[in-house]
């Protein structure tokens, strides 16, 4: 069996709440490729709820925003043909996230979100991703990721740093 190359594993100093290793009372999302969709399997704690046993909307947005960012690197890297851990390394936030909320999610069940890209211009990667749970789709989005850093560039072109 193959060992996963999880996404948040290749983002040093990442201490964002959904995605960030470096958040130790984060989300600590794990995202990988399988085929072309990007996986992420987390299990809710009933303290992410928003009624008795069910997540809470606005957690369930950052799971999607937060595992969309990290394909949308993952992505850039794997048309580049280069390893997570080589440079120049790039980061991605949110340019649009538009989300249905189909069914109520329960806490008590692994929730699985999968993403694959639509489209892909320059810095900007649109996707589409849905969140599962016990194998019923509860939530689909489309998410637009803009490139801001790249460290290849000096400061001056970066949106952040």
């Amino acid at each position: 069996m193959t060992e996963k190359k999880y996404f948040q594993d290749h983002m040093p100093g990442n201490v964002c709440f959904g995605c960030g290793a470096e958040h130790p009372e984060g989300l600590q999302i794990k995202s990988f490729w399988e085929g072309s969709a990007a996986i992420c399997h987390w299990q809710p704690e009933e303290k992410y709820r928003g009624w008795p046993r069910l997540l809470n909307g606005g957690v369930m947005a950052t799971l999607i925003d937060c595992h969309c960012m990290g394909t949308a690197m993952a992505y850039a890297y794997q048309q580049e043909e280069r390893d997570f851990d080589s440079n120049p390394f790039y980061r991605y936030a949110t340019g649009g996230l538009k989300i249905k909320y189909l069914k109520p999610t329960p806490t008590k069940d692994m929730i699985t979100l999968r993403a694959q890209v639509i489209e892909h211009h320059r810095r900007k990667i649109t996707m589409s991703c849905t969140l599962e749970s016990i194998g019923r789709i509860t939530a689909e989005a489309e998410v637009v990721a803009i490139q801001v850093y790249d460290s290849s560039k000096n400061n001056e072109t970066n949106q952040f740093e």
